[in-house]
């Protein structure tokens, strides 16, 4: 009996949920993360450009390349370990090195990537970030590093995964443009769970970064809707009323629903990436199991207090675009309604004096029928006295009496004859 056939995506499917390993990393090390995205069209770049890219950091290096159209790469070039990925909108780039800089948080550690080639990126950087893994000294030590080095005003730091590890950053961009997070590993703590608490600490400030884009365009969107509003407010109070004209006024309708619909579309996929990658954050959290250190906020706390109400404006401004492009749609349905209503009204009124104009015209027209009678019946009693003429002598009759007599008959029949065709015509 032949083995069963496998679906053709079955090994592709599985191999999917093991595509991404995290990184092993080491402590202590340093790592430096960098994200680009094009500022246009992300969703829809030019893939190759980015794998182009990346394979021109390998070539600096004599690293081996990855498998065509791959999304995911992860290798060593020189002396670091570099981890690339490519998503939606972004790809990434993770670099880490054994050891630790003489100074905190050294800019030079992201030297690792050359200048040139970050120049000639296809795209512009949408975070970067500096991140330094060392072995944890005990709590005071822990917390007079990260006074010293981080924003206190700013500061999130927290124990995570039953203690095991203490994350610290300030979210904040330091003077050579990266974010800093440190992260304290307590002696015996695996190399495969720091790994894991970087890539976690590195999605949390990307999708973070990508999450604030949508706050952008909200606010960018804010003028432009009030002021739509204030049209749509105002074509609305005149609906209350007699309407002039209608007509321009449906039309301004129309062009109102028209302009929401419009950025209804240019801005569903950023509003609906923005709920997607808030939601991502909140789970990348979630995981790191937070514990609070010494009454600082946590990563969570942070994110409550800054992050939050920056989603919810965007919630905000994408539910008030789809309540304005809702009414507009209804405004346009009543006002279709009434202005159909005021047509039927004006068509009854004209088929109304239609047949008060078809009734005068059928009277009129018998009254011409029985003119044409009168007329016809003249010239043919007319007729009839010529015909009898010669027998006014034979018989003596005046023709005064050939005319009284001819008179009815004549008539008669062309009466009879209007009548038939006035029949024939009507059937």
């Amino acid at each position: 009996m032949p083995p069963i056939a496998d679906h053709p995506l079955r090994y592709a499917m599985a191999n999917e949920l093991h595509a991404r390993p995290f990184p092993t990393v080491e402590t202590p090390s340093r790592a430096a993360y960098l994200a680009i995205k094009p500022a246009e069209n992300a969703a829809g770049r030019d893939r190759g450009a980015d794998r182009a890219h990346l394979i021109d950091l390998l070539d600096r290096f004599g690293a081996q390349h990855p498998q065509p159209d791959a999304t995911h790469y992860f290798g060593q070039i020189g002396k670091h370990f570099l981890k690339w990925e490519s998503h939606t909108e972004f790809v990434t780039y993770t670099i880490f090195g054994k050891g630790l800089a003489e100074r905190p948080f050294d800019a030079a550690t992201f030297a690792v990537f050359p200048e040139d080639w970050l120049a000639a990126a296809p795209g512009s950087r949408v975070t970067s970030a500096l991140i330094r893994i060392e072995e944890a000294d005990g709590d005071d030590g822990i917390r007079e590093k990260v006074d010293d080095w981080l924003v206190p005003e700013s500061l999130a730091i927290s124990r995570v995964l039953e203690n095991d590890l203490v994350l610290a950053g300030d979210f904040r961009i330091d003077t050579a443009g990266h974010m800093r997070f440190a992260v304290f590993a307590r002696p015996g703590t695996g190399n495969r769970r720091v790994g894991r608490v970087v890539q976690r600490l590195c999605e949390i400030e990307t999708y973070k970064a990508m999450s604030m884009l949508g706050l952008s365009r909200a606010r960018a969107l804010s003028p432009q809707l009030s002021a739509i509003d204030i049209t749509l407010t105002r074509l609305l109070g005149d609906m209350c009323g007699p309407i002039a004209e209608p007509a321009a006024m449906l039309q301004s309708l129309l062009e109102v629903s028209a302009e929401l619909e419009n950025i209804v579309a240019q801005s569903s996929f950023r509003f609906g990436a923005t709920g997607a990658y808030e939601t991502i954050v909140h789970q990348r959290i979630a995981v790191l199991r937070e514990e609070r250190f010494g009454g600082r906020q946590t990563f969570s706390e942070f994110m409550m207090r800054r992050f939050d109400p920056a989603m919810r404006t965007v919630k905000s401004t994408e539910r008030r675009l789809q309540a304005m492009s809702d009414r507009a749609l209804r405004a346009g349905d009543l006002l279709r309604t009434r202005v159909d209503v005021e047509r039927s009204a004006q068509n009854q009124e004209l088929l109304t004096s239609m047949d008060r104009r078809a009734d005068l015209q059928l009277r009129l027209q018998r009254t011409v029928e029985g003119l044409s009678v009168v007329a016809i019946s003249y010239y043919a009693v007319n007729l009839v006295l010529y015909m009898t003429g010669p027998l006014e002598k034979t018989l003596d009759i005046p023709k005064t009496v050939m005319a009284a007599i001819a008179t009815p008959f004549v008539l008669l029949m062309v009466w009879f004859l209007v009548k038939r065709i006035r029949e024939k015509v009507e059937k």
